[in-house]
């Protein structure tokens, strides 16, 4: 797990040792993604130069250093990742008579593209990376990323110089930089949270889609190819549905599962698990003890709020797993001190406030291991979102209510203050009852006004239903992803794969990276191992919700190893209690950022509609934090960058 940086210099300015003088400056603005060791390489006839900063992980000599170049001369690469099967490749390119002098998957990697070519290998590939490969024959840079967009690419052109790397920090560094911010891009943001890819919020440069090879020749010879696509995965997975027992499937789901979580053990440093009680993280930590000799590291993050805190229930299941368990509970004052630090290490807007445990819980992991594996994915292949299940059952019941009546049920639910919806709720049983009731309320308002299936996904994945309002002169960027024509006719699925697409690889995956490298951890994921993918868009939908329950298969396979009266519980999610904070410790921040002079600085955003929802906000008439979020965290990133 590393970080790696470069640029090329098509007016060829720049001597060899100014090269590498730029580029090491660019890679140490990255060296907590690699604090182990870092290279540089140029070759100033082509005006390349690429830089790496190293988390050693497999082969910790310097036969794993990088820059690294292949043995047929051909190929100099920096990569972040880990292919876990390089193994198998070795031992196959072994038997052509290939000879290693290391044992990195790097070294393997670059073999490869000698014998197989790039697209071949990366076929072969099973793991994440991220990598910037020179070919010195053909005077071309190929930038790939994996299949599922673990780990990420970002890049682009500015003043006749080609920028590529882990990290928007790091072109910043170099002298050409100069770029400006993409309006259209953050309008987007303010609805997602996140910047969609394929863009950033810097006009010009792009994130890198996952499964796909760019082949840069020159500024005017760009090629992107994909090797794999999950919407094709998809398709094929709903047009020929797999037709299997119950107790097949979720033996040959356990075989996947396993093979998936053994390659992700392969480390020569030490390695444990994020473990936060859930039927996702629980069910890697119980593969990795049932194939472990000695007790699994497993940490959790506890709140002394109780609808925050999954920490007692995590304890339970390492308890029962037998796992060397550790757990920290976090105050108040402890988490909103990583506040501040966020826009270093999310280095274009982000604002998934489970950043901040995620964050957390890695800095807990990183003070006993190096290699943590991690649960995400359980809730986009197997249908284990609320919205999946909850949502389209209120979509259902909302297209029986006359069409006449929706805009006044929306009206008479926005008009009514958010303590009256908390006040309610608390005639629920606890067991039962909704975390931040209100802000239900609040998109079930939105979805009221909704006429089609993809216009009610939208307004449940946005913060602002109309984003634009906050840009002046944004407009959001139209996104391939609404004209999508998937396979079959189940719209929870149609959800499933839209979320695929988009929500994992920009938020879900985007937080882990950047939270478990800002402490110089790597994170694993088993369950988006490709196999996994491919195997659970292969499954009848009733496999994954069934008895209006979600994971079926996945509960399934985990009470095979926990008892189910331990896992069923209502689903908690891992967030921070924003909304109080904001109202409360965290006011006099917030209030600096939003203030109309603070807004007005930042040169493009409009204040009226922000401070009109902060104001709401702070006098409990309603609860804005999803809103507001992504405005604090914005304007706390422009004013680090600026």
């Amino acid at each position: 797990m590393c970080g790696f940086t470069g640029f090329i210099d098509f007016k060829r300015e720049y001597k060899a040792s100014q090269l590498d003088k730029i580029t090491q400056k660019m890679a140490a603005e990255i060296d907590y993604r690699g604090p182990d060791d870092w290279g540089v390489w140029s070759d100033e006839s082509c005006g390349i130069s690429l830089g790496h900063r190293r988390l050693s992980i497999q082969d910790l000599s310097p036969l794993g250093h990088q820059p690294m170049q292949s043995v047929s001369g051909r190929y100099w690469m920096v990569y972040n990742g880990e292919v876990y099967n390089a193994p198998d490749i070795r031992q196959e390119l072994e038997g052509k008579g290939y000879q290693f002098k290391g044992s990195s998957d790097t070294e393997v990697m670059l073999t490869a593209f000698d014998v197989w070519g790039v697209k071949k290998s990366v076929q072969k590939f099973i793991g994440m990376w991220g990598f910037a490969l020179w070919d010195r024959q053909d005077k071309a840079l190929i930038l790939c990323r994996d299949r599922l967009g673990i780990k990420p690419v970002y890049w682009g052109i500015n003043k006749h110089t080609l920028f590529f790397g882990s990290s928007l920090k790091s072109f910043r560094s170099h002298p050409q930089w100069a770029t400006e911010l993409d309006k259209d891009a953050l309008s987007s943001y303010f609805r997602f949270s996140y910047v969609p890819a394929p863009y950033s919020i810097y006009q010009g440069v792009k994130k890198q889609k996952p499964g796909t090879i760019i082949t840069i020749k020159s500024q005017c010879n760009i090629q992107e190819e994909e090797y794999w696509s999950m919407q094709d995965v998809y398709d094929k997975g709903q047009a020929a549905p797999l037709e299997i027992s119950d107790k097949d499937a979720i033996d040959q789901l356990e075989v996947i599962l396993k093979d998936a979580v053994d390659k992700r053990m392969l480390a020569d440093v030490p390695l444990g698990a994020f473990l936060s009680g859930g039927y996702d993280s629980s069910l890697v930590v119980a593969l990795m003890q049932s194939q472990s000799q000695n007790p699994v590291k497993t940490f959790s993050i506890g709140f002394n709020e109780a609808d925050y805190n999954e920490a007692q229930h995590a304890k339970k299941v390492a308890a029962h797993l037998k796992t060397d368990h550790h757990e920290l509970y976090v105050s108040p004052e402890q988490a909103q001190s990583v506040i501040p630090d966020l826009p270093k290490y999310y280095d274009e807007p982000f604002a998934d406030s489970s950043q901040i445990p995620t964050y957390l819980v890695s800095k807990l992991a990183r003070q006993h291991v190096t290699v943590s594996l991690s649960g995400d994915g359980g809730d986009e292949f197997f249908a284990g979102y609320n919205r999946y299940s909850l949502g389209m059952d209120v979509w259902r019941k909302l297209r029986k209510i006359p069409g006449f009546m929706h805009n006044p049920l929306s009206l008479a639910f926005d008009k009514m203050p958010s303590t009256v919806w908390e006040s309610l709720a608390q005639l629920i049983p606890a067991s039962k009852r909704p975390k931040n009731i209100s802000s239900k309320i609040q998109k079930l308002s939105e979805v009221l006004k909704m006429d089609s299936g993809i216009d009610f996904y939208k307004s449940l994945v946005s913060q602002w239903i109309h984003p634009d309002v906050l840009v002046q002169g944004g407009h959001e960027k139209d996104l391939d992803i609404w004209n999508l024509k998937p396979q079959g006719s189940n719209f929870t699925s149609h959800m499933q794969l839209l979320d695929s697409l988009t929500y994992l690889p920009d938020d879900i995956l985007t937080k882990v990276d950047r939270a478990s490298m800002a402490v110089s951890l790597e994170a694993r994921v088993p369950l988006l191992d490709h196999r996994v993918a491919e195997y659970a868009w292969q499954l009848p939908h009733n496999m994954k919700v069934r008895d209006g329950k979600s994971k079926w298969i996945l509960r399934e396979l985990l009470y095979r190893y926990i008892p189910k009266e331990m896992m069923d519980r209502p689903k908690m999610g891992f967030g921070v209690p924003i909304d109080s904070w904001l109202r409360g410790d965290l006011r006099d921040w917030a209030e600096d950022l939003l203030s109309e002079k603070s807004l007005n600085k930042t040169g493009v955003l409009n204040p009226d509609p922000i401070r009109e929802k902060w104001i709401q906000h702070t006098k409990h008439h309603k609860n804005w934090h999803y809103s507001l979020w992504p405005v604090l965290m914005f304007v706390a990133w422009h004013r680090y960058y600026k």
